[in-house]
């Protein structure tokens, strides 16, 4: 039987740093107001690159790590909520960028569950034996969604792109998985809404930024995506003894202090760097992998055992048990 592993994994993100300091010579907030409630110092902030650029070069990085040709790719999923364009996708950008002429792409919106979900429907997609590589990259541009004069909403996000390089594997890697949406509080966290346009139809409004009810969304984490991972691992039959790393999506520290405590998982094994990167969507979770494999935290020889959980925007709530 066959089934899928991560063999390699990469991060980018812009070189413009945005510390709060600077937010608070735009806007009414400060540094202490920011790092208090979120945890966050600073964010990369794209100056001239867009989505698909972030997730090139994460691409590219992959295939030198793996030393395979783009040729030899069968697949690429592009995560993201901050696209260049809708048509065509980040994904087919991608492709034409590294020349993997040979791989099917296409993009998946599930907002910060994005890499989660993107994973979990890769995995299947080799698990089923059709498909051999893929590369699974989360990359967002959210500074172009923000409504800059909003501080509720603009000291909380940042730009970047991390993903990862799947491969077939003789060993089961991917242990349990759960994956939720509900769209009945779909309003709680808003972003990109376009109206009718048409000379056939009524005005509609558009609305381009972000919008968020902060309250909402914290509370829908610690209660039903806490909720989800007890049940997980109750299911799967590991304990917390049993996960070396927790890697959750990076919206706000208090969140993961919070969730430890509900999970009944140590606090040391909850990895964070949102405190660098702000709120980066459906890029947090391969940017910190990425980044805590490069500091040798975690390594890719099978010998761990990690939790990935992302939540957001849709709602969307999904966690994956993986051996890594």
């Amino acid at each position: 039987m066959t089934f899928a592993k991560i063999s390699q994994t990469a991060y980018y993100v812009p070189e413009q740093v945005v510390t709060n300091d600077d937010l608070a010579k735009i806007m009414d907030t400060s540094d202490e107001w920011i790092a208090s409630r979120t945890g966050i110092k600073e964010r990369r902030i794209s100056r001239n690159q867009e989505t698909s650029d972030l997730a090139t070069e994460v691409a590219k990085q992959l295939l030198e790590k793996s030393g395979l040709s783009p040729s030899e790719i069968d697949f690429i999923i592009v995560a993201t909520i901050s696209p260049d364009s809708m048509m065509p996708t980040t994904a087919a950008r991608v492709q034409a960028n590294i020349n993997a002429s040979e791989a099917f792409v296409y993009d998946l919106t599930a907002a910060c569950s994005g890499f989660v979900f993107a994973l979990a429907t890769a995995e299947k997609l080799i698990k089923a034996g059709s498909y051999k590589r893929g590369l699974v990259i989360g990359a967002e541009v959210l500074s172009k969604t923000l409504d800059w004069s909003d501080r509720r909403t603009a000291v909380l996000f940042g730009d970047g792109a991390g993903g990862v390089l799947l491969e077939a594997s003789a060993q089961e890697h991917f242990l349990a998985e759960s994956l939720h949406s509900d769209g009945s509080r779909g309003q709680k966290l808003t972003s990109g809404a376009y109206g009718l346009q048409s000379p056939y139809s009524d005005q509609g409004e558009n609305n381009p930024f972000m919008g968020m009810d902060g309250r909402a969304i914290f509370d829908f984490a610690i209660r039903d995506v806490s909720r989800s991972i007890k049940e997980l691992l109750e299911i799967s039959g590991l304990s917390g003894d049993g996960i070396d790393y927790a890697l959750l999506h990076q919206a706000n520290i208090r969140i993961l202090d919070k969730m430890a405590k509900k999970i009944g998982l140590e606090r040391d094994k909850f990895l964070a760097n949102m405190m660098h990167y702000g709120n980066t969507s459906a890029a947090s979770i391969p940017i910190l992998l990425a980044e805590s494999v490069e500091n040798g935290i975690i390594r890719l020889d099978g010998s761990q055992t990690l939790l990935l959980t992302g939540f957001g925007g849709g709602l969307t709530w999904g966690s994956l048990i993986v051996k890594i």
